[in-house]
């Protein structure tokens, strides 16, 4: 048997890559002008109108002065780890977008092209592997600046992504007793409005979602889970020592992540590019899922707004009581949801009815 090599199909991909890589970055941009003004509503006053037609091209200038600032990289650094810790931290947030399923297929040139770029059937195992990486980009470069705020900031950032995704992992469990897959794109078909009815997860696992809600917060080092980088108290934290695009990448990646996570938790509980109370069936296939993708695309806005605005509105905890939440609370709630889950999916399937 040869192996049959679809040339089509490899160029959907690569196109498919291209444009989830541009768009994260588009997205991760612009949600540092809609932080700003988000901030600026919040505190009354106007936010960024001076580059472009209401400031919208402030992220442009942004990017063009942390591009053309001074590469510093301190003498007593370990110089390749250096580099390479901001590189990881860019890498892994942008990886997490292969598996997500953007929206249905479209019908084009007689061909029907997946809006995913692997629909592997473990994708949430692959989501947590990558992003569980993310903390080494973190510990490497705060390790490699030889700084002792720095190396402070990357202790804070890993114990603390540690701890909560022991919770997020837990909360996973359940959310997996009411799936019984491991599929993303399964998760959301699953999930699918047909007619009235409405079967999304949050309906099955509204604690869970709290809890990855929480979770999703101190992984993305989100007020107030930010001490990684508490400026009052490590100058800026584990990319004290850091400068142009290195400093650049770290920013994005933070942006990068909340994006991701905002679409995963779409995903999982939300019915991902699901419109509610609306069967697909009825429309064309190019046109739900163009619909699916706007779907999508506004539940991950709300979510944004809901990360910031919880920054601008709620004080940062302290590091103890930080720790207490993940350890004390979160992973015991995610304990008690998951064996209650268990409890009701064991008795449903004995045909036990409430």
């Amino acid at each position: 048997m040869f192996l049959v090599i679809d040339l089509a199909m490899i160029l959907e991909k690569l196109v498919l890559i291209v444009i989830v890589v541009m768009a994260s970055l588009v997205i991760a941009m612009y949600a540092t002008y809609a932080e700003r003004k988000v901030a600026a509503i919040l505190q009354d006053r106007r936010g960024p109108n001076r580059a472009g037609p209401f400031g919208l091209l402030q992220p442009v200038a942004d990017g063009i002065k942390l591009f053309f600032k001074e590469e510093i990289i301190p003498d007593f650094s370990s110089k390749f780890l250096f580099i390479l810790g901001p590189s990881m931290a860019m890498m892994t947030a942008i990886m997490t977008g292969a598996v997500i399923p953007w929206g249905d297929k479209l019908q084009l040139f007689g061909r029907d092209i997946p809006l995913q770029i692997a629909d592997v059937n473990v994708g949430i195992l692959y989501v947590f592997a990558v992003v569980s990486m993310g903390v080494y980009g973190i510990m490497i470069g705060s390790w490699a600046s030889n700084n002792k705020y720095s190396l402070m900031g990357g202790l804070r950032a890993a114990s603390q992504i540690i701890s909560y995704e022991l919770a997020m992992g837990i909360t996973l469990i359940a959310l997996l007793m009411v799936t019984g897959t491991l599929s993303l794109k399964e998760m959301v078909l699953q999930q699918h409005s047909e007619g009235w009815h409405f079967g999304w997860n949050i309906r099955y696992q509204p604690l869970g979602f709290l809890l990855f809600l929480i979770c999703a917060f101190a992984e993305c080092n989100r007020t107030p889970f930010d001490l990684a980088e508490a400026e009052n108290e490590l100058i800026g934290g584990y990319h004290t020592e850091y400068s142009s695009m290195k400093l650049g990448f770290y920013l994005f990646a933070e942006y990068i992540n909340m994006f991701v996570s905002s679409v995963i938790m779409a995903t999982l509980f939300f019915g991902g590019y699901d419109i509610p109370f609306l069967n697909e069936a009825t429309l064309s296939p190019n046109i739900a899922a163009l619909v699916g993708i706007v779907a999508l695309m506004g539940k991950v806005c709300c979510f944004l707004f809901f990360f910031m605005w919880v920054r601008w509105t709620i004080p940062r905890f302290r590091y103890d009581q930080l720790m207490n939440l993940g350890w004390r609370v979160l992973i015991p709630l995610a304990l008690v949801n998951m064996l209650a889950t268990g409890a009701v999916v064991l008795l449903k399937n004995n045909n036990w009815h409430f």
